[in-house]
């Protein structure tokens, strides 16, 4: 994501430059503290500017998943997939029983994004036996679609107005939203590959209902985005390990 990649290029630059004014760094072109100090201030601008870059919408051209039907609209996306050499029945049962203890670095990002803050149970928090998409659906998000061997749909939300009430239905994803609210909304598709094998994908799309709200996630979006898209990667491993393993566990 090329705003995420402004982001971090900012980031980086603006370390060096801090690092530059503590001690000048000659073989990164720092010779000096004002150089040093000039240096981290072009890194802030530019992760300022990777911030606030606009967000435009994107919308589907046909409907073709259960997704669609309930995220036809986006401002924000990540998409991954895998080959798994097992059958979509396997791999769909996978998908629904893969813990948080499976997937290489969860803790330890979800850690980070939660800014190591103590939270009650949740996706960012999840436990050790439950498998994912349970805490999820127990917690905050709702289940949206389940089209047995096919597809997963599950949803939240993720920004809301103050004082904002009400049940969290999958009727919610299907209405007008009024200002201020942003939903996300996140599937697993598994589709037949060849004899005895799968490709295995998940989308994650954020709707924002307005430029304020769009703005809001999209600084949060930036900053977040590497980290969300390693951590998918690890989930469609750990399903891709545990549809292959010789009992399923």
């Amino acid at each position: 994501m090329l705003a995420s990649a402004i982001v971090y290029a900012g980031f980086v630059t603006a370390v060096a430059g801090v690092i530059g004014v503590m001690r000048p760094i000659r073989w990164l072109r720092i010779p000096t503290r004002l150089r040093g100090a000039v240096t981290a201030g072009v890194g802030v601008a530019v992760a300022g500017i990777g911030l606030i870059l606009p967000a435009p919408e994107h919308r589907v051209s046909h409907v073709a998943t259960r997704l669609d039907e309930f995220a036809p609209a986006w401002q924000f996306r990540e998409f991954h997939r895998l080959r798994i050499a097992a059958p979509p029945t396997r791999v769909y049962e996978a998908i629904t029983r893969v813990r948080a203890d499976e997937v290489v670095l969860f803790r330890t990002l979800t850690w980070i994004r939660r800014g190591g803050r103590p939270l009650s149970e949740s996706i960012l928090n999840p436990g050790a036996r439950e498998p994912l998409i349970d805490v999820a659906t127990r917690t905050t998000f709702v289940r949206l679609a389940e089209d047995v061997p096919r597809e997963l749909v599950i949803g939240t939300v993720v920004i809301a107005p103050p004082g904002a009430r009400g049940t969290l239905t999958p009727q919610v994803f299907q209405q007008p939203l009024p200002p201020g609210f942003a939903l996300a909304t996140m599937n697993f598709v598994v589709s037949p590959d060849g004899p005895g094998g799968s490709i295995v994908s998940t989308e994650t799309r954020v709707f924002a209902s307005s430029l304020p709200a769009r703005r809001r996630f999209a600084a949060y979006w930036r900053v977040i985005y590497p980290g969300s898209a390693l951590i998918r990667r690890m989930w469609l491993r750990a399903i891709e390990r545990r549809a292959m393993a010789p009992d399923g566990a």
